[in-house]
């Protein structure tokens, strides 16, 4: 007579090996619902390397013939005090003359000395920062000529820009991706567990602004990643 007890324990041996692979599995699954997500940010202090420079002025007259030629005295001494100072011709750009009729503005006051009020804006734009922030500081020189360089005015306001951020790009994002990963190793040993892989990372936009109010030529850059782990026990 046939006896099964090979077969029967053929069969147990496999009934044990699928109980531990389905336990495997239910812990795996198990595992892999056990997400920390964690932010990592990296910041960095660079100088600008771009700047605009508008140089504005105002005038006033009756004739506008006058007015114009006037205005071309001015224009033409401010971009020779340019280029004597170090000023490439290719960066320097005048814009032609506003010129507002007090006399045509609807609500404009009749009674005025000058008919004519003309604004001309001369403007640099260079790579060599340093070199217009010094040039700033000695403005004064237009002055002794009788031209006064205006401010205040939020149109023509002074602008440091950073253009090398791809540069800096894939080093920012390693140290804020490491700071992300520090986040979560802490975690992970706080909650017992052991960090396992990348279940899926995104990058923040880079962000560059003034450091403060006061030194706009000096730029901040800042990124934020989040990155998600999985928590294995």
């Amino acid at each position: 007579m046939k006896t099964w007890k090979v077969e029967a324990a053929i069969i147990a041996v496999g009934m044990v090996l699928l109980g531990v692979i389905i336990k495997w599995g239910i812990n795996d699954f198990i595992d892999k619902e056990r997400i920390v997500s964690v932010k990592g940010l990296a910041e960095m202090e660079v100088p600008a390397d771009k700047v605009i420079w508008p140089l504005m002025y105002k005038d006033i007259g009756n004739d506008p013939s006058l007015l114009y030629a006037n205005m071309e005295q001015k224009n033409k001494a401010i971009v020779k005090f340019l280029e004597s100072n170090g000023i490439a011709k290719e960066e320097i750009s005048i814009a032609p003359p506003e010129v507002i009729d007090m006399q045509a503005e609807r609500y404009g006051n009749r009674d005025i000395a000058y008919r004519y009020n003309a604004t001309s804006v001369i403007t640099v734009t260079s790579k060599n920062v340093d070199k217009v922030r010094k040039l700033m500081s000695e403005q004064a020189e237009l002055l002794k000529q009788g031209i006064a360089i205006s401010g205040g005015d939020y149109r023509y306001n002074v602008v440091y820009e950073f253009t090398g951020l791809n540069d800096v790009k894939p080093q920012m994002i390693e140290e804020a991706t490491k700071n992300a990963r520090t986040a979560a190793e802490k975690f992970a040993k706080d909650s017992d567990s052991s960090l396992g892989k990348i279940r899926n990372a995104s990058q923040g936009q880079f962000s560059i602004s003034d450091r403060d109010a006061n030194t706009p030529y000096i730029k901040s850059i800042r990124v934020v990643t989040t990155v998600n782990y999985y928590l294995r026990r």
